[in-house]
């Protein structure tokens, strides 16, 4: 199975967990934007990541992958059978794909992608509203919602916090860590989330790869 995709994309991040967490076998293959690598095109036309080619089977999207992973290795599950708790699964999901991941996004793209990946300046502005005015409404929500089991749906590990951990790592790249003293609920559960095995290998590159772009030039 190969994975195309970047490592800094709160969606590969997702899909990299859930690999690890299942155990199922992949190599990745790094690619960026308008990346023409052609194992990539064939595999998301559209140019989407993460996208995957699994014995010449292609999809993209990670929610789609993962959810034909999960059909076709439904050990150990990470999508409940428990119909309200699946319900439950696939809302969190859809949170940190869209809501979460957009207020996120307009942090690390125009204060990190543009300017050190793309050339370009970044949409500062943007960002800032998105600091001052969306984040802390989404926190707060989320705060209210994770359940003192530590996981946010039942009592273990489901694609639900990997969905919605992601997203966090990104807003750690913009220097936007979570507080903990504001939301001591969501910063011990994105911790305990973000440092597993399956997780934290990836999240350390990322971090030497932000650490050098980043870094001052002579």
């Amino acid at each position: 199975m190969i994975i195309y995709g970047s490592l800094v994309s709160p969606f590969v991040r997702k899909l990299l967990a859930y690999l690890g967490e299942k155990g199922i076998a992949f190599e990745l293959k790094g690619v960026g934007i308008a990346d023409p690598d052609p194992g990539f095109r064939a595999a998301s036309p559209l140019g989407k990541m993460p996208a995957m080619e699994d014995d010449g089977f292609t999809l993209a999207d990670s929610s789609a992958i993962i959810h034909y992973l999960e059909a076709k290795y439904p050990e150990p599950a990470l999508i409940p059978r428990d119909p309200q708790e699946r319900g439950r699964v696939i809302w969190w999901d859809e949170f940190g794909d869209t809501v979460f991941a957009a207020c996120s996004g307009k942090m690390f793209f125009n204060r990190i992608v543009a300017p050190n990946f793309l050339g370009r300046e970044g949409d500062l502005a943007a960002a800032a509203q998105a600091e001052a005015e969306e984040l802390p409404k989404l926190l707060t929500y989320l705060e209210s919602a994770v359940p003192a089991s530590g996981f946010l749906v039942g009592d273990r590990l489901t694609l639900a916090d990997l969905a919605v951990a992601s997203p966090l790592m990104n807003l750690r790249h913009c220097g936007c860590g979570v507080d903990a003293a504001a939301y001591p609920k969501i910063a011990a559960w994105s911790e305990a989330i973000l440092s597993r095995p399956s997780l934290a290998p990836w999240i350390a590159k990322e971090e030497r790869m932000i650490a050098k772009v980043l870094a001052p030039t002579s």
